[in-house]
């Protein structure tokens, strides 16, 4: 299994913010300067997370982007399943079913099913607040950070950064069935 860049920023961006004090505000380019990651990529995804609920935007003057709910309440497993847009491991896991002449009698896609179900299944175990248990020590490294790094503005995508689209054919985050 592999996460997509988007999915990857998305996690990023929650916590970064979870490990911020609940009401700091913090901008886009202070994230984009603590992981080296291209502001435009990360407006993109906070888009993304503000559209569910996880974060809110402040604007004007002195505004930015904090967490909308509490680090405990934000189920790892659910980001994951609301960011990523492709759980089709393989071609007939697609609506269409692909083109494989074996797949009316193939096993190996039930098993990548059950493989895949029981993957979302350990995300699911947790929680943001699970990943920020070492809070003061992630604060500190991207305090670091971001006084040492050059944050990438460019409009270039990151090798396998794929841009965000829900795809019609199933509900978000829907894993595939055997």
């Amino acid at each position: 299994m592999r996460l997509t860049l988007y999915t990857d920023y998305s996690l990023r961006i929650l916590m970064y913010l979870g490990a911020k004090q609940r009401e700091e505000l913090t901008t886009i380019q202070d994230i984009s300067s603590a992981y080296g990651i291209s502001k435009n990529h990360l407006m993109k995804v906070s888009h993304e997370l503000g559209k569910a609920g996880y974060i809110e935007t402040v604007r004007g003057r002195g505004g930015g982007i904090r967490l909308a709910l509490a680090p405990e309440t934000i189920n790892i497993g659910e980001v994951v399943r609301r960011m990523e847009d492709d759980f089709y491991l393989v071609e007939c896991f697609q609506p269409a079913g692909g083109s494989c002449p074996i797949s009316p009698v193939c096993r190996l896609k039930g098993v990548l099913s059950k493989a895949l179900n029981a993957y979302l299944q350990v995300l699911g175990e947790y929680t943001l607040e699970d990943l920020l248990m070492n809070r003061d020590d992630l604060r500190a490294i991207l305090q670091e950070s971001s006084s040492h790094a050059t944050p990438r503005t460019e409009d270039v995508p990151h090798p396998g950064y794929e841009s965000h689209s829900l795809p019609a054919a199933r509900g978000i985050g829907e894993a595939p069935q055997e």
